[in-house]
This record gives C-alpha cells, structure tokens and sequence, in this order.
C-alpha cells in the first residue's frame, strides 16, 4: 500500500548496495565452482545477506509481543477539569489551552506471542510515548482499569499462570485459575477480563487506563495522587467469544489492519483525555487504598476532569524500527510528574527499562523511535553494543565524560524544582496492603455491567472453569459467591457446584476478610444481592458498550452505530 512515487527501474538512485556502499552486481547466485557448486567460503555478498537474515528477528517482548505503533499528538484545554493546570501540575504539555504534543502509541496484547491472534481474551496494552519539550513521557498502560495483582513480586507468577503450559505449551485454563482461586485480589480483574471487555472489538473502540497511581506536581512542590483515562470519542466495542472465533478464523491481525486502514482513509481516531485527582495522603476514611491497582477510584466520589484529546493521524513507515524496537517504561517522567509508592509502579519501573536494554540494546534510547525529540539530550552515556554517537553539547570538551569537572565538561541543571511529598515514616516489612477488601469492587463491577456482558462473562467462566479440576472450581465459586449472589450461583449452575458444596471451606491461608466478608460468608449464595447499577453511582469503565458482529470487526467496523463514551466528545 505504498503510496510513494515510484522511479523507473535502473535509475542510479536506485541501484542495489550491500551496508559497506558496495554495489551488487548478481543477487541471484551464489559463487560457486562451476554452475552446480560446491560453493566458496569467501561469499561475501551471500554472508552478509544471509547472517543480517539470522539475526533480523530480535528477541520478542515476554509480555504485549503482538502490537501496532502509530503517531498522533495531544491537545490539551490549559485545564484540569474547570481549573488550570498549574494548580496541579507545572508539567510543561499540559499549561497552555491549545498546546500539541506529538506522541507515538502502541497498543497490543499481553499474553500471545508476536504471531498471535489480536482478538484473543487478553488485556491489551495501551501505551503512549510523549515527545514533550521537557523530555519523554511515557504512559504505560492497559484498556482495563485494573490489574490482577497489587504487588510486583507477583508479577512473574501472574504472567507465567497466562501464560502457555511449559510441557503442553498450550494456554490451560486449569493453571491460570489454579493461580487466580489462590489470589482473590484477581477478582476484579478476572470479572473485568472475562467478560466481552476482555476482547475489544478493535483497538479504536477501547479505552485506555494508566492503572498505576502516579502523582502531579505543581510549582510550589505540593503533591496531588492522580490516575489517568483514555476513553475513544468513536465509543466502546467489545467482541463475544463466539464472535471472536470467527474474525480469528479469517484474520489474526484485525485489529492492526482496522487502526491502519483507518489512519489511511483520514479517520483519525481520538480519545478524550481525564485524570482523577486525589489529595496526597493515605485516605483512611476509605475501605482501600489508593495505591492498590486492583481497585479503581469511583468516579462519583473522584470524577474525571478533563485536559485534552488525543488524536491518531499517522502511521508507521517501518514495522520493525518503529514498532519492534520502541521501548516504553514506566519511569520515564517529565517535571510536574511524580512516582507514587504504588507497590506495582516501582516494580515495573525497575523491569520494564530492564528488559528493553536485553532485547533492543544498550543504546536503545538512541533509536529514531525512542529518542526526546523535543528536548535536547546531552550525556555521558557512551561505549555498549550498537552506539552510533555520543550525546555532546555544543563546545563540550569531547576529552570529559564524568561530571563534575572544571575542563568544559556537563554539569548539573542550575535549578531544582521544589517537591514536597508526605513524610513517610515505617518500619522495613514485607507485608501486604491492609485495606485488601477483595471483593467489594467486583461486586460493583458486576452490577453495573451491561446485560449481554454480564451473561458473556458467566459463559465464559462456566465454559473455562469447565475444563478445571474440582478443586479449583470449589474455590472460585467460593469466590464468586463472596462477590455476588448471582455470579457465583449461575457459574456454579454451569459446572455443577452449588453455594452448599463450597459453604464450609475456609477463607485461604492469610487471606484477610472484612467484616462485611464475613458476614456474607455466614450466609454464602443467600445474601440476598440485587443487580442495581444505580447503587454504585458512576463507576469507571461502566459504560455503554456495543455488540460487535464478527462481520462488523472484519469489514472494518465501518457504520457501527457506536456512540461516543463521554460528553466532551458529543460537543
């Protein structure tokens, strides 16, 4: 689909060279002796060509493998919902009404390898790379609001529970409930995943979540906790998993061939921006922190304020430099913008730039794809495999690479912005977050899920824990039931377990219950639960979501009647 002007074939600015400039005369044969071979050692040509060919496959990501790049850029209102910005943050992208900042996103899937199917159940990666003046910043995140675990330790075990079995190397739904009926902070997540959010129907028709909690900072160093949304103006679209069979049936890549085609025909896709905004402290008048990724933040008590919309317009030119080869992390920050202590956040801040210098390189950063476009870059970073520069500034001694120095070379920025953070005093421990309450959340997601969607979810579970040993099943029933009534009375319908089979096993070893948990324990299946969506007030991610047909997905959901997710896109 090269759209480039084409020149006649022959011309001299066409002619074919090997890396070294050297002009290639025969790329068809091999040098041999005589016409049958056997072949020389001294190919150069055919080693050069074939040795690149080994290694032109770097290693594959271990999590969101499968993914598409494009670019596009933000503009911001100069607003925090009614407010400047400034009273929140003095990051730079956000100040002015009107401001653009150009970006590259990659969405993906998490679990499925490089050639896997994009309409698979899995979260899906959702992840932006902004090239403001002060630096990158990147914001990685999910279309889901939430997380399976809270605390980073986990991290391998959750992935490799997902992941495919290492003797059968197929996906098991024995090992990944195994893990998850041991892990009841999974609950919101997995009501979340399993229903028809777990397979979005494109990558235009999700939304997009920090799930992290992250911190603001404005000019006077005061703190602000903060999430941040993604919701798509073309609105939400999810796929059943009957659905889903089919596109996958016919198409593996749907979802990257739906964002490109649509880039390419000037549909540019946009999504309104939001934060959540929360005072900087540890809000022991609620029932969980704040901190914890399995939960969300309702927004009826913390509404979304709105900063900007993003919109997608341009596509990749290179599929491996652009899209294999960009390195997003979560530490990558600008001024104005903070960690929290958010046990998660500080374990993918470690990983994920860790495993971007294994699989790209060292000199990662200095790839077109990943480099401060916007900022001036000046360092005393050099050597490793595949550096092609030093970061030097204009007139700096190229003789000094170490700082301080009074021989020209770099030297720390004159100013330090201020920051005023809590003081946190504690002890050392290893321990888990004390306001757990696991099941409260899932509670409220179930209830304020669409109809089809809840009946998708107890279809999918029932049909998955259906493959499960008894075991596993007593446990996530036992779950479900601490969830809700109705989840857990019409899963176990499915498999055969009632609230009377699993009545009498006990809460896992150091599983923490509230006092509501326990009592509904007392009563388990006969709590008497309602599905009363209004009870919850807004809730993030409940939204209105359409149906998609496989035929819609596979026509490029062109003329879907799908309705934008929030009011600032209606007007």
């Amino acid at each position: 689909m090269d759209k480039s002007p084409k020149a006649p074939s022959g011309t001299p600015d066409q002619v074919l060279t090997n890396r070294q400039g050297h002009p290639i005369t025969n790329n068809q044969s091999q040098r041999t002796v005589g016409s049958r071979g056997p072949a020389t050692l001294e190919n150069y040509q055919f080693l050069e060509k074939i040795t690149h060919f080994d290694r032109e496959r770097i290693p594959e990501r271990v999590v969101h493998a499968r993914g598409f790049v494009c670019y596009g850029e933000l503009e911001v209102t100069g607003k925090i919902g009614d407010e400047p910005a400034s009273k929140y943050t003095r990051a730079k992208l956000f100040q002015e009404a009107g401001k653009k900042t150009p970006l590259a996103i990659r969405f993906s899937t998490v679990i499925g390898g490089r050639d896997s199917s994009e309409v698979a159940r899995d979260p899906r990666g959702f992840a932006v790379k902004f090239y403001t003046e002060d630096g990158n910043w990147d914001l990685v995140g999910n279309n889901l609001a939430v997380f399976f675990i809270r605390d980073a330790i986990k991290f391998p075990d959750v992935i490799h529970s997902l992941k495919p079995d290492p003797i059968t190397f197929r996906q098991e739904p024995n090992r990944i409930f195994d893990f998850m009926s041991q892990t009841p902070e999974s609950m919101h997540m997995l009501t979340h995943l399993f229903s028809p959010r777990g397979i979005p129907a494109s990558y235009r028709h999700m939304e997009g979540f920090g799930v992290n909690t992250y911190k603001m900072v404005n000019a006077q160093g005061d703190t602000v906790l903060v999430k941040y949304h993604f919701h798509p103006r073309c609105g939400l679209a999810s796929l059943t998993a009957e659905e889903a069979a089919k596109v996958q049936g016919q198409d593996l890549g749907s979802a990257s061939k739906d964002l490109y085609e649509a880039i390419e025909r000037g549909e540019h896709p946009q999504w309104d921006m939001y934060v959540q905004i929360m005072e900087d402290h540890d809000h022991p008048e609620l029932d969980w922190d704040p901190l914890d990724d399995t939960k969300i933040w309702p927004e009826k008590d913390f509404p979304l304020r709105h900063v900007g919309v993003m919109t997608l317009n341009r596509n990749v030119q290179d599929h491996f430099n652009e899209n294999e080869q960009i390195a997003m992390g979560t530490g990558v920050l600008v001024d104005g913008l903070d960690f929290s202590d958010d046990k998660m956040l500080v374990g993918r801040t470690f990983s994920y730039s860790d495993t971007q210098r294994y699989r790209v390189g060292t000199n990662y950063l200095q790839l077109p794809v990943n480099q401060a476009k916007n900022a001036r870059v000046f360092t005393n970073l050099n050597g490793g495999q595949m550096s092609y520069r030093r970061d030097l500034a204009p007139g700096q001694n190229p003789h000094i690479n170490f700082e301080p120095s009074i021989h020209n070379g770099l030297h720390e920025s004159p100013r330090e912005e201020p920051n005023n953070p809590p003081e946190i005093r504690g002890r050392l421990t290893r321990s888990v977050l004390e306001r757990r309450n696991d099941y409260v959340q899932a509670r409220g997601r179930y209830c304020t899920m669409m109809d089809w969607e809840r009946d998708d979810l107890v279809l999918n579970m029932g049909t998955l824990l259906g493959q499960c040993e008894r075991d596993v099943q007593e446990r996530m029933i036992w779950h479900f039931l601490l969830v809700h009534d109705d989840y857990g009375t019409r899963v176990g319908e499915m498999i055969g377990i009632t609230a009377d089979d699993v009545c009498n096993l006990q809460p896992l070893p150091k599983q923490v219950l509230t006092d509501e948990d326990k009592s509904r324990l007392q009563k388990l299946g006969k709590n008497g639960d309602t599905i009363d969506p209004a009870v919850w007030g807004q809730w993030t991610s409940s939204v209105k979501n359409y149906k998609a047909s496989a035929e819609e997905v596979l026509s490029g959901m062109r003329d879907v009647p799908t309705e934008p997710a929030t009011k600032e896109a209606a007007e």
